[in-house]
């Protein structure tokens, strides 16, 4: 079972690094861990689970985050219109976006960054990404608002780049131009 002693904090190299891809069809290790990231993101949001374990919420995790420098994702959360996301996928790669921009009102957080990054973090208002699940099954899917923040922040950990890295650096709370806020 991942727990808080298994994530990788900023700092560590691994974080800073393009991840590899995954030769298709995975080691039976690859889709282990992929299965056992998934699994931290529900115990994480389970109250009692994440007291008991000391588990901080997430609603993604990415493989270089535990320490593996493979291009391996996990999302578990609801949008804000109680659409479910529930995946573990390898290889996830953006194969559009939308000109307009998004961001989240409150900023952006990660369980590899022990401290508040205040700030907008600018991001494509909808993408579509194309990768294949843990059934090896190839899927494409459309993602807009959270959903593709949430996709989005995973897959820049694939290409080692840090939510924090995307934020205005003389104002933070600059509005991304083309920009609307997803929460609003």
């Amino acid at each position: 079972m991942i727990t808080m002693k298994d994530i990788v904090r900023e700092g560590e190299t691994v974080l800073r690094e393009v991840a590899k891809e995954v030769q298709l069809p995975p080691s039976e290790e690859e889709k282990q861990i992929l299965a056992e990231m998934l699994t931290y993101l529900k115990n994480s949001q389970d109250e009692e689970i994440a007291k008991k374990y000391n588990l901080r919420a997430g609603v993604g995790l990415a493989a270089p985050q535990i320490g593996i420098s493979k291009r391996m994702i996990a999302v578990h959360f609801e949008d804000f219109n109680d659409k479910k996301y529930s995946y573990g996928l390898f290889n996830p790669k953006i194969v559009s976006h939308s000109v307009a921009k998004t961001y989240l009102s409150g900023g952006e957080g990660c369980l590899s960054v022990d401290r508040e990054v205040p700030g907008y973090v600018p991001r494509y208002e909808k993408i579509t990404i194309k990768a294949f699940d843990q059934d090896l099954n190839e899927i494409k899917l459309k993602l807009k608002g959270y959903a593709a923040i949430v996709f989005q922040h995973e897959i820049d950990h694939l290409n080692g780049v840090m939510f924090y890295d995307h934020i205005h650096q003389d104002n933070p709370f600059t509005i991304p131009e083309n920009a609307t806020a997803c929460d609003a």
